[in-house]
């Protein structure tokens, strides 16, 4: 399958230990962690206080969201924090590649949005927009770098195999 974005592209000439030392890695490690720190002092502070002044159903909504948005930041600065212990000599790239390390929790993290997150405030819908974005990127970057076969290929292929089951070709 031909990459799917110029980022993927730009990433097909590389390999991990490539890739850990490009100024890519370099500003995605950044805004990670600088997004997780950001989002942590929110919901430990503003965040916190803005979640009490909530009617039920927004406070109810906001627990959700913000476990999601931890979830999805973990899981990206896992992953940040394997890919610099290979560029760092830490870690050998082979057992990077491994399951274990790989970016998990997809069904949590990409998720469908909630009803009502306009009931949330700003600041949270704006880290779960960056959050998700980071994760996303991330997600490319780890089936462009691990050779991971796309999801949606798969997907569509099943699908035309069911209905080519159920209507027979011709």
């Amino acid at each position: 399958m031909p990459p799917q974005t110029a980022e993927d592209e730009a990433l097909s000439d590389f390999d991990p230990v490539t890739f850990t030392a490009s100024a890519l890695f370099a500003r995605t490690f950044d805004e990670g962690m600088s997004l997780v720190e950001e989002t942590a002092r929110y919901l430990d502070g503003k965040g916190r206080e803005e979640s009490r002044e909530l009617p039920r159903k927004a406070a109810l909504l906001y627990a959700g969201e913000s476990m999601r948005v931890t979830t999805r930041l973990m899981q990206a600065a896992s992953w940040l924090l394997v890919q610099r212990a290979v560029q760092e000599g830490d870690m050998n790239p082979e057992d990077a590649a491994g399951d274990r390390y790989r970016l998990g929790s997809k069904e949590i993290c990409l998720g469908g949005r909630e009803d009502g997150l306009e009931m949330l405030p700003p600041t949270l819908c704006d880290l779960l927009e960056r959050s998700d974005n980071l994760y996303r990127r991330i997600a490319r970057l780890d089936d462009v770098l691990f050779d991971r076969p796309q999801l949606r290929e798969p997907a569509v292929k099943a699908q035309f195999a069911r209905l080519n089951e159920a209507f027979g070709s011709e």
